[in-house]
């Protein structure tokens, strides 16, 4: 059995191979479509449009009157206010969390950053 050997790239006899692409052409940046901060903007627009949407109704639906206790305080007032009020509570703490949370490890990488030798940091 016989391998076929590969032509000289003067060869007439073989068409010459089409070049590939370049890599540029297939990038998602060329895509004139792509997503942008302004597109990122209109879609959250939109949702905090539909959710306040929402709100407005859930809050014409619950207007009855509840008594609400907490720590020996008690009042009355709408149970939709209620509860927004114990939802944005809930939220409140949630980002105090991750507050504290995110603090602790600038802080911890802050440190790290500190001990390494000067020639081993990267100066770009």
């Amino acid at each position: 059995m016989t391998v076929p050997q590969a032509s000289p790239a003067g060869d007439p006899a073989v068409p010459p191979s089409t070049p590939p692409p370049p890599k540029d052409a297939e990038r998602p940046h060329d895509d004139p479509l792509r997503a942008s901060r302004t597109s990122g903007l209109w879609v959250g627009a939109v949702a905090l449009g539909v959710l306040l949407l929402l709100l407005v109704v859930f809050i014409a639906q619950n207007t009855e009157q509840t008594t609400v206790q907490f720590f020996g305080f008690e009042g009355r007032a709408p149970l939709a206010v209620s509860l927004l009020i114990a939802t944005a509570a809930g939220i409140l703490l949630t980002a105090i969390a991750g507050s504290l949370r995110i603090w602790q490890l600038r802080r911890r990488t802050r440190k790290e950053v500190g001990r390494e030798p000067r020639r081993a940091r990267g100066r770009h």
